[in-house]
C-alpha cells in the first residue's frame, strides 16, 4: 500500500525513512493552530491538527493510500509552545522552559484513503530542561538551531540541558514510531 506523509518536517521524513518505510510526500494546507482560541487542551489540539492535515491530504490523493499526518507541540503548565515566530519569541520560550519540566505531545493520524476511517492517537513525553544561563540562551539563539522547532528546541540536537523523563525520544522529535506501527497494523 502506498504511504503518503502529510508533512514538511525534515525530522518526520528522517524518522519515517529510518523506520524502513518508503513514502511520498504531499504537503498539507495551512491549518489553524490556535488551541487557546478554541479552548482545546494540548492533546485535543495536536489530535485535531493531525486529523485536519490527514483529511486535507487525503482529499488530494489519487487511488489507494495510507496518509500519515502528525503534529507536535511542547506544553508547559497548560501553555502551548509551537514554533517560535522570531528570535525574541524563541527566547521567551527558552526562559519559560529553563529549569522546568514540560511535556511534548504528538497527535498522529493514520488515514487509509479512500476505504477507511482516520485513526488518531496522542502520545506524551516529559522532559526536564536544566536551568540555562543568559549566555547559554544567547549562544543557542545565535546558532539559529531553534528555527522551525516547537518549544524553540530540537531534542535530536543532543543538548546536554535536555533530559527525557518519560515517553519516547521519537515522539519529542516529531513522530512516535511505535504508535505509528500499531496504527498501521490496525488499518492494513
Amino acid at each position: 500500500m502506498r504511504i503518503v506523509l502529510a508533512s514538511q518536517s525534515p525530522r518526520r521524513r528522517e524518522l519515517l525513512a529510518a523506520a524502513g518505510y518508503q513514502f511520498d510526500i504531499i504537503l498539507p494546507s495551512e491549518t489553524a493552530e490556535c488551541g487557546i482560541c478554541s479552548r482545546e487542551t494540548t492533546p485535543e489540539l495536536v489530535a485535531r491538527l493531525a486529523y485536519q492535515k490527514a483529511l486535507d491530504v487525503g482529499r488530494r490523493v489519487e487511488g489507494d493510500a495510507i496518509v500519515i499526518a502528525c503534529d507536535t507541540v511542547a506544553d508547559i503548565m497548560g501553555r502551548v509552545l509551537g514554533k517560535p515566530e522570531h528570535r525574541r519569541h524563541a527566547e521567551e520560550m527558552l526562559r519559560l522552559l529553563s529549569g522546568r519540566r514540560h511535556s511534548v505531545y504528538s497527535g498522529l493520524c493514520v488515514y487509509p484513503v479512500p476505504r477507511g476511517e482516520p485513526q488518531v492517537q496522542v502520545e506524551k513525553s516529559e522532559l526536564d530542561m536544566l536551568p540555562l544561563s543568559d549566555q547559554q540562551i544567547q549562544e543557542y539563539l545565535d546558532s539559529e538551531a531553534w528555527l522551525g522547532k516547537s518549544g524553540a528546541f530540537g531534542y535530536q540536537d543532543g543538548h546536554p540541558w535536555l533530559q527525557l523523563v518519560s515517553g519516547t525520544a521519537d515522539n519529542v522529535v516529531g513522530l512516535p514510531v511505535d504508535t505509528l506501527r500499531r496504527l498501521l497494523a490496525n488499518v492494513s
